[in-house]
């Protein structure tokens, strides 16, 4: 197939290249810089221009597929609510140009929309459309391009990590350089899944080779890592103090990501596991951690 990949250059994406590529397929990936589309080019696909400020662009790329996958977003997470309604025009902008067709579109959200209630365990089957966090504005655009004819699947992700990058995990890394203090919040018992990236982009192939309209994936390896755990190898790493804030103090200290400090989002991955074959094989989210080279930046 002709597959149409946002975010082709990013960290997942520029692993689900590779992925496609073996599988048999022909990659039009996305990217908005000279740099992209070189790399592109040298991994064997074709480079496309466009900007997620650009979604008619972005569509017109899309036409041209037999399927897409969507992994671009802007993680500017300062301005997270404008981006996740700049992710849901750009959804509806493909949508529209593969309503009616049987043309597979994957679109991504988060772990944390599969949640049932506060601590509870996330599933593929639960969709929270009431969910505060704004991401469940990917979903809802989904569910509403189904009711049109478009072929819509979604992959959840938990924090997606390696020994360079670890989700959200990456600035509460910065904000413990700065601060020289690595921080929780009460007693760090509250829990984040975790995948690593190249089991994420083996399960966005799987979920197109597989595609079932109207599925739900979740890209989860470990089900829930305790954050004081996170941040106690974070601390040895730096070599800074490991503290328990009160929420009063998480604010404070954690800026814009004090709204998730303090969240337990453990997730399960039973049924991708059991409907896709998905069986992840990388390395957990303490050990990238422990093996990250902390004087690098």
């Amino acid at each position: 197939m002709r597959v149409f990949l946002t975010g082709a250059t990013g960290f997942i994406g520029s692993r689900i290249v590779p992925e496609l590529i073996d599988a048999g397929h022909h990659v039009l990936g996305l990217t908005r810089s000279d740099a992209g589309a070189r790399w592109l080019e040298q991994a064997g696909a074709e480079a496309r221009r466009g900007t997620l400020e650009d979604p008619d662009g972005i569509a017109s790329s899309a036409a041209q597929a037999d399927a897409v996958i969507h992994t671009a977003f802007d993680h500017d997470f300062s301005r997270f609510v404008e981006n996740c309604e700049k992710d849901r025009r750009v959804i509806e902008a493909i949508g529209a140009v593969l309503a009616g067709s049987d043309r597979p579109l994957i679109i991504t959200s988060g772990t944390g929309m599969g949640s049932p209630g506060p601590g509870a365990l996330a599933v593929e089957d639960v969709f929270d459309r009431n969910n505060p966090n704004p991401r469940r504005l990917s979903e809802l655009t989904g569910e509403d391009l189904a009711k049109r004819g478009v072929s819509v699947a979604v992959v959840r992700l938990p924090q997606v990590h390696d020994t360079a990058r670890q989700g959200l995990i990456s600035p509460a890394i910065e904000i413990a350089r700065q601060k020289r203090v690595s921080a929780y919040i009460g007693d760090g018992a509250n829990r984040w899944p975790a995948a690593h990236v190249t089991d994420v982009a083996r399960l966005y192939r799987l979920a197109l080779d597989k595609h079932r309209p109207g599925a739900r994936w979740h890209a989860v390896a470990e089900a829930g890592v305790p954050v004081r755990a996170i941040a106690e190898v974070i601390g040895a790493g730096l070599d800074v103090p490991v503290r328990s804030l009160s929420a009063d103090e998480a604010t404070e200290h954690f800026g814009w990501l004090g709204a998730f400090a303090g969240m337990d989002l453990p997730a399960s991955s039973a049924l991708t596991r059991q409907r896709l074959g998905w069986e992840p094989e990388g390395p957990g989210l303490i050990e990238d951690l422990r093996n990250m080279d902390y004087g690098s930046a």
